[in-house]
């Protein structure tokens, strides 16, 4: 059994900050890429930042100069710092993990059940 849960969410003004949170338990062997998506209402879920096994990130134009993803590999946990937050970023943000599982060795793709961020204008 593996699994991801996220914290960190809330209601935040436009110009503020929020920090994610989501660590990855279970029958882990080895994580390799982690990441960050959101979903807005009436809208597909879209990528917001990724990040390597080995640190290379790559980020949503949207978001770049403004969001900062980075892991604890010890800690198999990622976070996504959200600074400079508009009312655009509304969404239920969900961080997911390609993760090989210790039982038999394959990698699957799993997801956190998603925290909403909320900024006012």
């Amino acid at each position: 059994q593996v699994q991801l849960v996220e914290s960190g969410g809330g209601l935040v003004q436009a110009g503020g900050s929020l920090r994610l949170s989501c660590a990855a338990s279970g029958s882990i062997l080895s994580i390799n890429a982690m990441g960050w998506h959101r979903q807005a209402p009436g809208k597909q879920r879209e990528l917001v930042a990724v990040i390597s096994s080995g640190g290379s990130t790559n980020y949503a134009d949207s978001v770049k100069g403004r969001f900062t993803i980075s892991r604890d590999n010890a800690k198999n946990t990622v976070y996504l710092q959200m600074n400079s937050l508009k009312p655009e970023d509304t969404a239920v943000y969900y961080c997911n993990a390609r993760i090989q599982v210790l039982a038999t060795r394959y990698f699957n793709n799993y997801w956190a059940q998603g925290t909403q961020v909320t900024v006012s204008s």
